[in-house]
């Protein structure tokens, strides 16, 4: 009897199931960026308008409450998250090495606007500047400094943006293209000839399809 070798026989269920598991996978990433980031940013220009320190300044024997809000002690968390933003509607509009240069820029603000942020919680200047110009004393320093929780509430939402933009890093490839359907749209279709008069059945396929044989 003679030997009979096993032919390998293709699964095509299986690569449709694991690209249907990629295809899943990539729209929920691309839902959990997209909230995260835009969730973070608005947290963020919300909170830094927001009363971050307080604290007393020496007036005429005594004393005046004053306070600072989170674009006085540091513009760049706001800053960042505008950038943020941007970059996130971008990274859609891009391609290959674009979103992930884009992605990168995601990520760094809000790596950025969480780090300002931390700073910022401990950060005096703000109130020390407004205890200088309130007095008219160039060297009177503020007493009494208290911080609220808006700085770390900032911090915590410029981590959801840079979780978004890690989120872009390693899923984007997965993501569809606003630029791709755009070029598609925007490809134009080729023109059908004209139908032949001398050939009926093609003046009965153009009547079909509603075009004028005539």
């Amino acid at each position: 009897m003679g030997c009979v070798s096993a032919v390998p026989v293709p699964q095509p269920r299986a690569r449709s199931a694991n690209s249907s598991s990629t295809a899943d996978n990539g729209r929920r990433t691309l839902v959990l960026a997209l909230l995260l980031g835009a969730i973070g940013a608005t947290v963020v220009l919300i909170t830094s308008g927001q009363t971050w320190a307080e604290g007393t300044a020496e007036v005429g024997g005594g004393t005046l409450a004053l306070d600072a809000e989170g674009r006085d002690v540091t513009g760049v968390p706001a800053a960042l998250a505008v950038v943020g933003l941007a970059a996130l509607v971008a990274v859609f509009a891009v391609r290959r090495a674009g979103r992930v240069l884009v992605a990168a820029v995601l990520a760094l603000s809000g790596a950025g606007a969480a780090l300002a942020a931390f700073r910022g919680a401990y950060d005096s200047s703000a109130l020390d500047a407004e205890a200088a110009r309130t007095t008219g004393n160039a060297s009177a320093t503020i007493n009494a400094l208290t911080h609220t929780a808006w700085p770390f509430v900032t911090t915590a939402a410029g981590v959801l943006i840079l979780l978004a933009g890690v989120l872009a890093l390693r899923y984007g490839r997965q993501w569809p293209s606003m630029s791709g359907r755009y070029e598609r749209e925007a490809t134009p279709r080729a023109a059908k000839p004209p139908a032949d008069p001398d050939r009926p059945e093609e003046l009965w396929k153009a009547l079909d399809r509603g075009e004028d044989p005539t």
